[in-house]
């Protein structure tokens, strides 16, 4: 469409315009104009965002999957299959890997799901020097929704990572035959572990100072959290299986947390396909946190995370 130039500089009264083209050209005018105000409505709904090829430099230039929600950004390491950072909403990281080897509790060590260990591979881990690699797909792109799945090198143990705008969910979906996993969070509350940092569990409504431990089976639902007084909001993790496995917590040198469930000291216990979620909630209340744990609770007895 086109506007003649005598037309121009006229009152809005007298203003006429003389369109070229015929009706053909008036209908693709409307039809691009159509799409573009689409596509920015969709881009305006987009809650979890991928990016397929980005790196995380404060891992030492990892290479990994960026998924950005409203509540976190996650740094999926792609070569090991786990995650690298996790960043809240002011970007502080609360993992803080590091590939450096010796680097222990201050780097390599660090992440999530950190799942197998000397069972048949050692898999599912920000890559470091004892990690073995793992192929991986995009499985499913939408709008709110990202899953990526992770297969281990010697094709016996498959992950599952689900990307939704609150959380995430990691599953672990083939088991090698014979062996045992354990889903461990080894990471640093509010960017970095000090003496103030404390945890609110499934057991009770009580705070716990970071230094201490826990050797039990937490009860049903089984859920833990992670804060800093210094910070809105606190890291959750969330078991959609309950079992009456040991779930294992301490402090690591006074450098990072060291959460896992189906642990008791080296040993592992799980053995069968299961789901982990992990994600923040903004606030530091018991209540709010609990709130959440119970709604993935829900969730996941209703069948709506398959």
């Amino acid at each position: 469409m086109r506007i003649s130039k005598t037309d121009r500089g006229r009152s809005p009264s007298a203003h006429k315009w003389i369109l070229f083209g015929g009706r053909s050209e008036i209908a693709r005018y409307l039809f691009l104009t159509l799409l573009f105000f689409t596509s920015c409505s969709l881009e305006q709904k987009r809650e979890v965002a991928l990016t397929e090829n980005g790196v995380d430099e404060s891992a030492g230039g990892v290479p990994c999957y960026i998924v950005e929600t409203p509540t976190a950004t996650y740094y999926l390491e792609k070569e090991g299959g786990g995650l690298s950072s996790m960043l809240d909403k002011e970007g502080v990281d609360w993992i803080g890997f590091h590939k450096a080897p010796g680097s222990e509790s201050k780097g390599e060590y660090r992440g999530f799901p950190n799942a197998i260990h000397r069972q048949d591979g050692s898999y599912f881990h920000a890559l470091n020097a004892g990690t073995d690699r793992s192929t991986s797909r995009v499985e499913k792109v939408e709008s709110d929704f990202v899953r990526i799945v992770f297969e281990s090198g010697n094709e016996k143990w498959q992950g599952q990572w689900d990307f939704f705008p609150d959380r995430c969910v990691f599953t672990m979906t083939q088991v090698s035959e014979g062996f045992h996993y354990w889903i461990l969070f080894e990471g640093v509350p509010g960017g970095t572990l000090d003496k103030e940092d404390f945890w609110y569990s499934s057991i009770d409504g009580n705070p716990r100072s970071i230094d201490d431990r826990n050797d039990i089976d937490l009860p049903n639902p089984e859920w833990i959290a992670f804060g800093d007084p210094h910070t809105p909001r606190m890291l959750y993790l969330f078991h959609h299986e309950d079992d009456s496995y040991p779930d294992r917590f301490y402090n690591m040198r006074d450098e990072m947390t060291v959460f896992g469930f189906g642990r008791k000291g080296i040993d592992k216990f799980l053995d069968t396909p299961q789901s982990f979620s992990i994600g923040f909630v903004e606030s530091t209340n018991y209540a709010d946190v609990q709130r959440i744990a119970t709604g993935h609770h829900l969730e996941a007895n209703a069948g709506t995370l398959d």
